[in-house]
């Protein structure tokens, strides 16, 4: 190797240092959301998802945290909503503008809060249809294979029509339907919803094999923040449309604050009701 290609290599290294935001397959830049042209809901939010990682984005109800996930897989349109500043990259390109289909043929795939599958259509026809954007692909038996192995019970269930799934076996089937369209990019909105806490337990060890096994980089929004914080490399914490914290997850679960806020803990390890700690938006530390 050369002096400058030594010099080049060390500025890289630097930059990197400097910017953690170089190279990330997903980045968020001071990214703007109004809905219906008049609520302001994201306000200058920004964030990163390095390929290959997990991370999570914790936050109450009303955060922003689905309105992110929206903005970046191009569904606001059908809410009224708009980017109406910022800028949204996915492996070095602007996404802002496009529309979701487009959105999905990149790689990036959206499972919505609330599974929303095809009632009607069988499991199978389900995951198929998840597939679209691959058709004439002839892996796609092999690709059912993978997302039965993943899934076990679907398999069982392969010819059922979906709306008698139960809730646990139908948000296997929105995560499976999902991969059958092979994303780059998984994001999750509120995968614990409505589930009892086995199938909880469950379903997030199978995110993390999916991220471990097949390389998948996963974004997941989810309000079970001590599950969240145990699977993801990183997390974010949202509040009023703006990120207040964020770090290493392992470093996160062990921060007073996400600890108050979030799992319910004081810092002598006692468990303190919510009502007690409405204070936290006083709290300038979180800002």
């Amino acid at each position: 190797m050369t002096a400058a290609e030594e010099r080049a290599g060390g500025s890289a290294a630097v930059t990197a240092a400097i910017d953690p935001t170089a190279g990330a397959l997903l980045t968020l830049n001071n990214v703007e959301v109004i809905y219906n042209e008049v609520i302001l809901v994201l306000r200058g939010l920004s964030l990163h998802v390095a390929e290959g990682e997990v991370v999570a984005l914790l936050g109450s109800n009303g955060a922003g945290k689905s309105t992110t996930l929206k903005a970046i897989s191009g569904l606001l349109p059908s809410e009224d909503g708009e980017i109406t500043d910022g800028e949204i990259a996915y492996a070095g390109r602007r996404i802002a503008d496009l529309d979701a289909a487009t959105i999905v043929r990149l790689g990036i795939c959206q499972v919505m809060e609330g599974r929303r599958v095809f009632e009607h259509l069988t499991a199978e026809e389900n995951l198929r249809a998840g597939a679209y954007t691959r058709r004439g692909d002839r892996s796609l038996d092999d690709d059912l294979e993978l997302v039965y192995g993943y899934f076990p019970p679907l398999a069982k269930r392969r010819r059922q029509e979906a709306g008698y799934l139960s809730g646990g076996e139908q948000q296997m089937l929105a995560m499976g339907r999902a991969l059958m369209a092979r994303p780059k990019l998984l994001m999750l909105d509120e995968p614990s919803l409505g589930l009892a806490p086995k199938l909880v337990a469950e379903i997030f060890g199978i995110i993390r094999r999916l991220n471990d096994d097949l390389g998948t980089t996963i974004l997941v929004v989810e309000q079970n923040a001590r599950l969240a914080l145990e699977i993801a490399d990183r997390a974010y914490v949202m509040e009023t449309g703006r990120i207040v914290l964020d770090g290493p997850a392992a470093e996160l679960a062990k921060n007073p604050d996400v600890q108050e806020f979030y799992l319910g803990l004081t810092e002598t390890g006692e468990r303190k009701s919510y009502r007690d700690v409405k204070h936290y938006k006083r709290r300038k530390r979180w800002l």
